[in-house]
């Protein structure tokens, strides 16, 4: 299973749209972060750092590393991303993803429509033991969207074979362990229910991709945060599940990234890429970032 390779859907429904009720637009502080994806992190005697918000897509629109972003990185001494996916990352994963204890994934969400999701994993190569045992959050992650016009790797990991070349130390600010507790602890009836509506409404969610990519590219992030208010507008009866969703996935993380980068910012010349949903909002890390006492600019 390619759980940490374009995770397309799950990017949308957990990662960009960013549901109003947990953080939306908000006013005072958080507006001046409403647009760019590059900020400058100061404070007087501190070797200024940056923070880049990524987007975890392989579409070509994005691929291109702008030239400020690029320099930021060589001028930068220490390379920081979410969480790392070598080998023993992802058979960890693997190995989380699937039911331990005996309990099988069709009781839970229903034969009709196991036998949709059974169907699209084994053209996707899934072993059918895998299939029987994969826990709806793997699942989840599981239903991706790849347009045959995609890259053969995302933004981030394009970002940071850069930051290897320039020989930069790379650490990521959570560890593999930390993400597994994240999906584990959504609740199971969230799980169920968010699987069972991805595999009924799959084109309609797949529909909001182009307006994430676009307000990506318009470095708007407030107009990203917005993106969510069509999710929970066309699909009111599940929007309590995708608001435990992000709470789960963004916001808490995001509270957790902030404080992780403490000591590399005290230290200076860190480059930090992370998703740009993590940015912006009362929540967002640029937002925590300033209350630490840093001034946050805007770079790009």
């Amino acid at each position: 299973m390619a759980i940490e390779r374009r995770r397309v859907l799950l990017i949308l429904i957990a990662g960009a749209l960013a549901l109003p009720a947990a953080a939306g637009t908000v006013p005072g502080p958080s507006t001046r972060f409403a647009r760019g994806l590059l900020w400058r992190v100061a404070r007087p005697r501190v070797a200024p750092s940056h923070v880049f918000g990524t987007i975890h897509l392989a579409d070509p629109r994005v691929l291109d590393i702008p030239e400020p972003v690029t320099r930021a990185l060589s001028r930068s001494r220490r390379y920081f991303m979410e969480i790392q996916h070598a080998a023993p990352e992802r058979s960890r994963f693997f190995e989380a993803a699937q039911f331990e204890d005996g309990r099988r994934l069709e009781p839970l969400i229903g034969a009709e429509a196991f036998a949709k999701l059974a169907a699209h994993l084994r053209k996707r190569g899934v072993p059918e033991q895998v299939i029987d045992r994969i826990k709806p959050w793997a699942a989840l992650a599981n239903l991706t969207v790849t347009p045959e016009d995609y890259e053969g790797e995302t933004l981030d990991q394009k970002l940071l074979a850069r930051a290897r070349s320039l020989r930069l130390p790379v650490d990521a600010l959570e560890g593999v362990e930390e993400q597994i507790s994240v999906f584990e602890g959504i609740p199971m009836e969230t799980q169920v229910a968010l699987l069972k509506h991805a595999l009924e409404h799959r084109d309609g969610l797949a529909g909001l991709i182009e307006p994430t990519i676009q307000a990506w590219v318009r470095r708007d992030l407030a107009a990203l945060d917005a993106v969510s208010e069509r999710i929970v507008a066309r699909y009111p009866d599940v929007a309590d599940h995708y608001r435990v969703l992000f709470r789960r996935v963004v916001r808490n993380r995001s509270i957790v990234m902030a404080h992780r980068l403490f000591m590399p910012l005290r230290q200076g010349h860190a480059f930090v890429a992370i998703g740009a949903n993590h940015l912006y909002g009362r929540e967002g890390v640029l937002r925590l970032i300033e209350k630490q006492g840093y001034r946050v600019e805007r770079a790009y």
